[in-house]
């Protein structure tokens, strides 16, 4: 199992150790802050920054949340608290949907939200991650809420209380660290999305803060494709500094999750 463990780790090692040797020379408050810049023939090494990209992401990231968490953690609960036909089709239509390419995402959301429109936007990305968010969240709610103990269920049925109160008041309490750990897990996961983005979110490289979520919008994977297909060599680099960027955005996600699931495990256990 050790050595199992350390060969899968190569790659992942290898990954990191190749990012950071070539974006950390990016990094700078500049460049995590300021706008692009086209460079000219006289000045190439001016790409500015990806303040815009960043900011994108964490919009586009965010709309996906919101619309993904609530969505998954009402069928996590009905997928746990009822064994009826609708609830294995549901389940089974998770499990389906948690193996389609994230590709196919990508072409759903343009073709009912970007055609309609007639035009890209963030929006229409957020829809395609928030799709692609819920299966992942919704088995990761219902592996939390069927770890919580049956004594514990029935504890608080025995005294009266319905199994709505029970599910929303004790249950959910209970199977809270690996709620959250899943959904930050699958938050880290969307934002690294790029097949999607690519067809649907429009601007793949921009100079100018676009806040508005029904307009194109930048975004860090987007933009580390665009620079990594430039014919600017200063830009071929910089897609080392985003892709670096990017990796640390998820890495603080993952990190965070553990973080949070540990400390409500320990509370819980308190």
């Amino acid at each position: 199992i050790t050595s199992s463990l350390v060969v899968a780790l190569i790659p992942l090692a290898l990954v990191l150790y190749t990012v950071i040797q070539h974006g950390g020379r990016d990094l700078s408050y500049a460049f995590l802050t300021k706008l692009p810049q086209v460079p000219t023939i006289g000045q190439q090494a001016s790409i500015g920054g990806i303040g815009n990209a960043i900011l994108g992401t964490l919009i586009v990231a965010a709309m996906a949340a919101i619309g993904a968490i609530p969505l998954s953690m009402m069928l996590g609960l009905y997928l746990v608290e009822m064994q009826t036909r609708l609830a294995n089709a549901l389940r089974a239509a998770v499990e389906i949907l948690s193996g389609v390419p994230s590709i196919l995402l990508g072409v759903l959301a343009y073709i009912f939200i970007v055609l309609p429109q007639h035009h890209f936007s963030a929006f229409a990305a957020s829809a395609a991650l928030a799709i692609l968010m819920t299966p992942v969240i919704t088995k990761s709610v219902e592996t939390a809420l069927r770890g919580v103990p049956t004594t514990v269920i029935e504890a608080g049925l025995a005294l009266g209380a319905r199994q709505w109160t029970v599910a929303r008041r004790v249950v959910l309490p209970a199977a809270r660290p690996g709620i959250v750990t899943g959904t930050l897990l699958a938050l880290a996961r969307a934002m690294g999305e790029t097949a999607p983005l690519l067809l649907i979110i429009g601007a793949t490289y921009s100079s100018s803060w676009d806040t508005n979520p029904f307009k194109a919008m930048s975004a860090l994977p987007t933009l580390a494709y665009y620079y990594s297909s430039s014919s600017y060599p200063s830009q071929h680099e910089a897609a080392w500094g985003v892709a670096l960027v990017l990796v640390i955005l998820v890495l603080i996600l993952n990190l965070t999750s553990r973080f949070i699931s540990a400390r409500l495990t320990r509370r819980a256990q308190g």
